[in-house]
């Protein structure tokens, strides 16, 4: 086994470990999940992410397993050059990444919390404590703000005979040109979003990715989204996106 091979072997091993404790801490609340360990800012893996990562970590691991035996030095060292490139040029500033989870790290004490009881904003009286009434929260107490004075009347100041000018031509110019601003305005956004979607899913298929990941994967790209959003455009325009990737 050379330097690569040990190396590479580790890491996938570490990945392993990680994915494993994240399965585990789905069950957790979101409060306690967060004082787990000391975590990235990042957006919480669902437990569907997780398992698909689990996979592909697992069919990786076979890969380098054949290559040792293959006695192949350079499948190792690719894959070291191929993660250096993605972290320096590939990669772009995203927050849907699965942190490193690691058991040494581990608060003990934050994963046996699953549910937070509500702290009460007072304490139970004598009385109600006696007679075994739950303690209702306090409500916010409105704030009243007084009435504005009103405002004095404007004088009224007698009318003058104006001459004719040009201001019913202005308003009529104005009116004219709204409904062109208005509709350059609101031409301009979904339909850039919608063909950029598509785009992506066109590449990302020819890439050889499969269909349900789609989404996921575009939602990573900056400039992109919510998934929800992308999943409606992907399920609108399926049969075109399959037919301009030849599937």
């Amino acid at each position: 086994m050379t330097p690569a091979d040990r190396r590479i072997t580790e890491l996938i091993d570490k990945w392993l470990t990680s994915i494993d404790l994240h399965l585990r801490y789905t069950e957790l609340s979101d409060a306690a999940y967060a004082r787990t360990q000391q975590w990235p800012k990042h957006d919480r893996p669902t437990r569907w992410v997780l398992e698909v990562a689990r996979q592909k970590i697992v069919e990786l691991k076979s890969q380098c397993e054949t290559r040792q035996a293959m006695q192949d030095a350079t499948f190792a060292e690719s894959l070291e050059l191929m993660a250096f490139l993605a972290n320096l040029v590939g990669i772009q500033h995203i927050q849907r990444f699965i942190p490193l989870a690691e058991p040494p790290r581990e608060d003990r004490i934050s994963t046996t919390a699953t549910v937070e009881a509500p702290a009460l904003t007072r304490p139970i009286s004598g009385r109600a404590a006696a007679s075994g009434d739950e303690a209702t929260r306090e409500m916010p107490r409105l704030k009243v703000t007084p009435p504005a004075a009103p405002a004095p009347a404007p004088r009224k100041e007698p009318q003058k005979a104006a001459a004719p000018s040009a201001a019913p031509a202005k308003k009529a110019a104005a009116k004219a040109v709204e409904p062109t601003e208005s509709a350059a305005s609101s031409s301009a956004g979904p339909s850039d979003l919608k063909t950029k979607i598509i785009a992506d899913a066109v590449r990302l298929l020819k890439w050889g990715k499969p269909w349900h990941e789609l989404a996921e994967l575009i939602g990573r790209i900056a400039d992109r989204p919510p998934v929800p959003d992308i999943r409606k455009v992907l399920r609108a325009h399926k049969s075109d996106i399959e037919a301009a990737a030849g599937k």
